[in-house]
This record gives structure tokens, C-alpha cells and sequence, in this order.
């Protein structure tokens, strides 16, 4: 058994045996919460992960705002990265999978762009190391962008004014800046910085009264019934590869991150996703089969923990989740041209 079933396991000694159907408000433990504890499981957001106060840097980030939008990056010049990952939408499109080039679809939900930076890998199944590594993976994808090589990639960038000078400023050592790695490392830095700090966040600074009690209560229930197992750091999630249907065998023909390793002991293993905006970027799993939250709390605490949660529990951690819902960044609404 791999470490990390072990753990899942383990986590069924935090199961809270005083369930009950409704929330118990009366409850005199009710909302109370163990603060040091919760600042030991979790982090609040940094301010920033790239500090654009750099000239360079806040060149290079203004550029790969421009390439997030450009849909020259595409073969049929109608796909760019907010195609999928749309900025005021919390970084996805709300669909269980994407249409990409001629309507074509993939096997998989569409993660959001937004904290992404944070992950410890990024794809479902972990096949690009960082956010630039994954930058390039959707632009040659057939099914997505279907651009055929990197050569073409470059050359239709090259071919659009106003590309050359944004890259010489963006990249000022580089003899011919406008290369696909270039294209990818732009586009990586703006998305580094794509944090939605939330009142969650204010409560890990300091600020009690940042939740309310109904919130706390279901922090405490994330917390007791084992979902920190997986979900934790300042991401609440994104750093680690867990199996799906650890406990209770989860219906799917997706082999997860077997798909990259060839290994027998990586099937079904898929990265954790980040619980940040939760609330708002639905449908949820690694193909999107999954339409509210509330079932999807369900079903974790079913298949992951072997957790027969009752009404009450699954409202209250469906209360904390929302509490993860972010502020967006101005530039969420503000399309470069």
C-alpha cells in the first residue's frame, strides 16, 4: 500500500462521531475552533509569487496578459487561454470539459488558472512540472489549440505588431526574444500572480470575526472528519497526488496519473485540486461529472474517508468552502488589446 492510501486511512481515526442530520446551533461546542491548530493546517495567501515592483518583471508580466488573451495561438484563431480559463469567472468555464479546436473535447474538467501558481505540479495528473511547462502544453494539443509545431507558434506571434518591442522589453538579454519558450514563460508570470485572497485568509491573519459561525463550525468539521488529510497548506490542496476512491473504489476509466508514470502504483492517482473559490468553479472532478458542491463533499467523504457524512455536516463544510471564495484581481475584466 502506497503512503499516501495509508494516510488516507489514517484519517478515518478523526471521524466526529456526534453527527446529526441538521446543524446543531444550540450545540455548546458548536463553532468553537482549535485557532492555533488551524494556523499549523493552514496558510494564508503571500501578497505575491512574482514582484512585478522588477521593471523586467512587470514587463514580462504585461506581455503574458496580452499572449492569455491571444487567440492567434490557436489554429483557427478563436482559442486563447481565457477560452477555458476565464479571468472573471474564476479561472474556468463552468463546463465539465472544454470545446477546443472545431468543438472537439477533452477527457478532462478544466482546473482554474486562478492560485494555480502554488500547486506543486500542475494537470490533473501532474504531466507538467510549472506553470510555464504547462503553458505549452494546450497551445500544440489537436484537441485544444491544434497549433503543429512550435515554429508556427512563434511565427504567428512575430507576424503581429507590437509583439517585437513587448518581448525585447520583456526579455532585454535575449538576441531573438520571441521564441516558444518565451511565449510560455510570459504567459507563466502573469498567471503567477492570479492570487484571490479571501476572508479566510483575513480570519489565518488574525481576524475572528472574518468567519461567520455557521463558517466555523464547518472548518471544524473539515478538519475532524479528516478532510485535511488532502486538503491543507496555502493552497488547501494542489500539493500532493492522492487516489481516487481510497477507501470506497470511485467509478471511472480515467487511469489518472498512470497516463504519465506507466506505473501500476500511480492508477486512479490524480493531484489534489485546490479547495480556493471552490464554491464557484463547478462542475467538479477530474471530468467534471460532478455538478454541486454539496454532493461533491458527499462523495469525498464517501469514497476518500469511508465517511457516511449526514445533512448537517455536509452544510456546514459547504459554509466554511464558501468562506474560500476570493476577491479577483482588477485585471480579471481588463482584456489587452
Amino acid at each position: 500500500m502506497k503512503k499516501s492510501t495509508l494516510f488516507f486511512m489514517l484519517s478515518l481515526a478523526f471521524v466526529w462521531g456526534c453527527s446529526q442530520s441538521k446543524i446543531d446551533r444550540k450545540n455548546p461546542d458548536y463553532a468553537k475552533v482549535n485557532y492555533e491548530e488551524v494556523k499549523e493546517v493552514f496558510k494564508p495567501l503571500p501578497e505575491y509569487l512574482v514582484d512585478i515592483s522588477k521593471p523586467v518583471l512587470a514587463k514580462r508580466s504585461e506581455l503574458g496578459h496580452k499572449l492569455y488573451f491571444e487567440t492567434a495561438l490557436s489554429i483557427g484563431n478563436d482559442i486563447s487561454c481565457n477560452s477555458c480559463h476565464l479571468l472573471d469567472k474564476f479561472g474556468v468555464d463552468n463546463e465539465p470539459t472544454s470545446p477546443g479546436h472545431k468543438k472537439q473535447r477533452g477527457d478532462r474538467n478544466s482546473p482554474t488558472v486562478y492560485n494555480s501558481g502554488l500547486n506543486f505540479s500542475q494537470f490533473w495528473d501532474g504531466r507538467a512540472k510549472d506553470l510555464k511547462d504547462q503553458a505549452k502544453g494546450p497551445i500544440l494539443n489537436p484537441v485544444e489549440m491544434a497549433i503543429p509545431d512550435e515554429k508556427t507558434a512563434v511565427s504567428r506571434i512575430k507576424s503581429i505588431k507590437g509583439y517585437t518591442d513587448m518581448f525585447r522589453a520583456a526579455f532585454p538579454k535575449a538576441k531573438d526574444p520571441i521564441t516558444y519558450d518565451n511565449i510560455a514563460e510570459a504567459i507563466a508570470t502573469f498567471e503567477m500572480n492570479l492570487l484571490t485572497p479571501s476572508r479566510f485568509d483575513d480570519y489565518l491573519k488574525g481576524n475572528r470575526e472574518a468567519l461567520s459561525k455557521d463558517e466555523k463550525e464547518g472548518l471544524r468539521t473539515f478538519m475532524e472528519v479528516g478532510c485535511i488529510s488532502c486538503h491543507e497548506g496555502v493552497n488547501i490542496g494542489g500539493s500532493s497526488y492522492q487516489m481516487l476512491g481510497a477507501v470506497i473504489p470511485f467509478d471511472t476509466e480515467d487511469h489518472g496519473r498512470f497516463a504519465v508514470t506507466k506505473s501500476e502504483d500511480d492508477k486512479f492517482f490524480f493531484k489534489v485540486p485546490s479547495l480556493r473559490n471552490i464554491a464557484k468553479t463547478g462542475p467538479y472532478f477530474h471530468d467534471g461529472s460532478v455538478k454541486t458542491l454539496d454532493e461533491a463533499v458527499k462523495l469525498m467523504g464517501s469514497h476518500q474517508l469511508g465517511v457516511d457524512l449526514k445533512e448537517g455536516e455536509i452544510e456546514a463544510i459547504v459554509a466554511f468552502l464558501n468562506s474560500l471564495t476570493g476577491k479577483l484581481p482588477l485585471i480579471a475584466t481588463a482584456k489587452k488589446n
